[in-house]
């Protein structure tokens, strides 16, 4: 593993990259139930009046 430089400080990489997964899992989510949806609306209804 690499030391970071004297004088710098150290980058957050834990927080920065909690945060990047958070907001990715949260718009696929977002994604996966619009998807969802549409798929819904889309199915034909059968005789007994189900999807």
């Amino acid at each position: 593993m690499t030391k970071p430089k004297p004088g710098k400080p150290a980058p957050k990489t834990g927080e920065t990259r909690e945060d990047r997964l958070k907001a990715a899992l949260k718009a696929n989510m977002g994604r996966r139930k619009a998807q969802a949806r549409a798929r819904a609306e889309d199915k034909p209804l059968d005789n007994k009046g189900k999807r």
